[in-house]
């Protein structure tokens, strides 16, 4: 069975690193880089993500250009997962196709559409504000 590490990131706050297991997870297998999934396989009911990347075990980044879930060596110029020294400068390295396999660890997405409730207070993190300043004044 397949464990990710989901990093939502939210535009209007911060990032959010969620841990999907069992059938959840085994929804993501098979989708790719640029497809938009439904926040509740994250624990995140009413909102859509949009997977932007991840790697593997062995930190390979995916690369949106390379289709599949395998490895390969690519000869890259620029784009995800090289940055050349020099102008001009190629290099052949070794990424992962953009379809999400068992074997990736860590998945990155991005909120598209907000549920009703805020992240934070899905996940359990902070109450509002104003709950807290009237609890403090009594």
């Amino acid at each position: 069975m397949a464990d990710f590490k989901v990093v939502v990131a939210d535009p209007k706050t911060k990032s959010y690193q969620i841990d999907v297991t069992g059938a959840e997870a085994n929804k993501l297998v098979g989708k790719s880089i640029g497809e938009t999934v439904d926040g509740a396989i994250a624990g995140l009911p009413g909102y859509t993500l949009k997977i932007t990347g991840g790697s593997d075990k062995s930190g390979m980044v995916m690369r949106p250009d390379l289709p599949g879930p395998s490895r390969r060596k690519v000869l890259v110029a620029e784009g995800t997962g090289y940055s050349p020294v020099a102008k001009g400068v190629r290099r052949r390295k070794m990424m992962r196709g953009k379809e999400i396999a068992p074997d990736i660890i860590q998945i990155n997405t991005v909120v598209v559409e907000h549920g009703d409730k805020t992240i934070e207070r899905i996940l359990g993190g902070d109450e509002e504000p104003a709950e807290d300043v009237e609890a403090a004044a009594e």
